[in-house]
């Protein structure tokens, strides 16, 4: 009797211990509609924290090659999806609205159309660094006069010019802007070269120059040449500006570029070299623009 009470006294501690135990579990592990609520936090935190982590998708600049290339992080190859918006990292832009006039601004805070290409790109009769017949030695017809008759003058002075890169299409700026973009970064990039939808190239009326021999083109070292001097004393002779002078940088939202050219007409580019102004601040102007 005494061994029987002893065995169930026992078999007794040992149901209620388990029994204790298994509540404590019961109470820690979560419910079913925990386990989703959980989930559904989970999944919720991470497309945050995708969000915060992606950068800007923004799209756009001087050697003008073509071909393709893999975005970089955060850049998309279609410029009407990664122009910079209202709310964007660029700033707010605006839609040029007259793309095909020769006094057009074009830069961070004005866009062209989507896909626009002027109707009357021509190959301007002049040496190029490269003996290629392709995009980037197109211009419009009436800069590419201008450019024909402003070589011909450098000639005479004793001065060889060439041309680096003139067009570009959307796409080529694209590719282009997303290769620097991979190699610098975004920001640094933004710095020199123009996201698409807002270069200059993309108008048909600019262009990248120059010696014949090509050394330094494109590149800051041709600051100073004889080539670079003359185009600053008298390009603007021949309808065209230096467009991204020196000491301008805060206006033009660009570094200094000796080479890049501008055609804008011989009335404006007389009144930009006077007055010694960008095109930026002859914009702002009163005085309005030659037609």
């Amino acid at each position: 009797m005494n061994k029987m009470c002893t065995f169930s006294a026992s078999l007794w501690a040992m149901l209620l211990s388990a029994t204790i135990v298994t509540g404590c579990q019961a109470e820690n592990e979560p419910t079913p509609e925990q386990l989703t609520e959980n989930t559904k936090a989970e999944q919720q935190t991470t497309s945050e924290t995708d969000k915060k982590e992606e950068p800007s998708a923004t799209a756009p600049d001087s050697n003008g090659q073509t071909g393709t290339s893999t975005p970089a992080a955060g850049i998309s190859s279609n410029p009407s999806s990664n122009s910079p918006n209202q709310s964007g990292e660029s700033g707010s832009y605006n839609q040029v609205s007259a793309p095909e006039s020769i006094s057009v601004l074009v830069n961070k805070q004005n866009k062209l159309p989507d896909q626009y290409k002027p109707k009357d790109l021509v190959y301007p009769d002049v040496p190029f660094v490269f003996s290629e017949k392709i995009e980037k030695r197109m211009m419009r017809a009436e800069a590419a006069g201008a450019l024909e008759k402003m070589f011909a003058a450098a000639k005479q002075d004793g001065v060889a010019l060439a041309g680096v890169s003139a067009y570009r299409s959307n796409a080529t700026q694209t590719a282009l802007f997303n290769r620097y973009a991979q190699k610098d970064g975004i920001e640094a990039a933004r710095k020199y070269s123009a996201e698409p939808g807002h270069s200059e190239h993309e108008t048909g009326l600019s262009i990248d120059v120059s010696g014949s021999t090509g050394e330094c083109a494109a590149q800051d070292c041709f600051g100073g040449t004889e080539e670079a001097i003359w185009l600053e004393q008298n390009s603007w002779k021949h309808g065209f500006v230096i467009r991204y002078p020196k000491g301008k940088e805060a206006i033009t939202g660009y570094q200094y570029e000796p080479w890049h050219i501008r055609y804008v007409g011989e009335e404006n580019a007389k009144a930009i070299q006077d007055r010694g102004i960008t095109l930026e601040e002859f914009s702002e102007s009163p005085t309005a623009f030659a037609p």
